[in-house]
């Protein structure tokens, strides 16, 4: 199942959690809320992160304080909410990368998604940009997927596992082709090879490849969507090439594994609304991104959806990680 198609049938979520049980709206929260982002700040998951908290606060009404603990692809951030009180004061934004990818190819990791957490709610899509070195004699999907038949194509990403790994390998598989993959240790360094020539390409977060391209430095090829995005209207989707393609990085909030039901509710009565405020809306399409409002049992379903998903993909593709950090 896409997330389009998940996206299409969450439409009436939002009248049941207008409902609420009157200890959630009258008791939580009493005090700020933490929202733990696995990753450094400046990145693509603490700007969501922080789009969010800022209108979310105002309606809660308390400080929802973004909290980045970075390190281990995600792991460890994560564990920390996995292992916080269970009640409703400590959240993780998740996302493919730490609750479906990081699962599947670290099986020592040292937490489990379904026995550790709650998902609470939905918060964005935002499909990643593949752009190439502008001396890359190519200019869509189609030319890179020729040159791929008849020579050598590399492609970087922040390392082995990563969300942008796996893009590549999901374009290898569909399009039938062969193509070297450079890891790196983060997405700066991967990026600037591009950027020099050292490698032909790679896929991104849109936030962070756009001002490259908008300089120059890249040229766009496709975004990885089941549509088009408004920053980048003339770049089609890889599945224009490809149909059936689909790699978007989304994200959603998780709470640790026994948190009050009539909490997760009222979080996600409120986050729905924080979603449809214009100023969440208007900054998330300026990363590429639309808002994803899925209540607790549709970002669950999503999460085993894109599990399954991306298990053939390591499966098949005998694809392996680096250690974790």
């Amino acid at each position: 199942m896409s997330i389009h198609r998940i996206l299409q049938a969450a439409g009436l979520a939002l009248l049941a959690a207008l409902s609420l049980p009157a200890m959630a709206t009258d008791v939580y929260p009493a005090n700020p809320v933490k929202l733990v982002v696995p990753f450094a700040a400046g990145g693509g998951t603490d700007g969501v992160a922080r789009i969010v908290a800022q209108v979310l606060a105002t309606r809660l009404p308390q400080p929802v304080v973004v909290d980045n603990r970075p390190g281990a692809g995600g792991s460890i951030g994560s564990l920390a909410v996995a292992q916080a009180p269970a009640d409703g004061y400590t959240l993780l934004l998740g996302s493919n990368g730490t609750m479906v990818l990081n699962p599947l190819l670290y099986p020592q990791l040292k937490y489990q998604v379904e026995r550790d957490f709650v998902p609470v709610a939905g918060i964005a899509s935002v499909p990643f940009l593949i752009a190439a070195n502008p001396q890359f004699a190519v200019s869509d999907v189609k030319s890179l997927l020729a040159v791929a038949r008849s020579g050598k194509v590399t492609f970087a990403s922040p390392g082995n596992g990563t969300t942008n790994h796996l893009v590549g390998v999901l374009l290898e598989s569909m399009s039938k082709t062969h193509m070297t993959h450079i890891p790196y240790r983060g997405a700066a360094p991967a990026m600037n090879d591009v950027i020099s020539g050292v490698v032909n390409f790679l896929s991104g977060d849109l936030g962070t490849l756009i001002p490259m391209v908008n300089a120059g430095k890249l040229r766009p090829l496709a975004v990885t969507g089941a549509q088009r995005v408004s920053v980048l209207p003339n770049v089609p989707t890889v599945a224009e090439t490809l149909p059936g393609f689909e790699a978007t990085g989304w994200f959603g909030i998780f709470a640790p594994k026994n948190t009050p039901p009539a909490v997760i509710d009222k979080l996600y009565a409120e986050i729905a609304q924080t979603l449809k405020d214009p100023r969440v809306t208007q900054r998330l399409q300026e990363l590429g991104g639309t808002p994803m409002q899925l209540n607790s049992e549709q970002l669950r379903r999503l999460t085993a959806a894109e599990t399954a998903k991306w298990r053939r993909v390591v499966t098949d593709n005998k694809v392996t990680a680096d250690a974790l950090q």
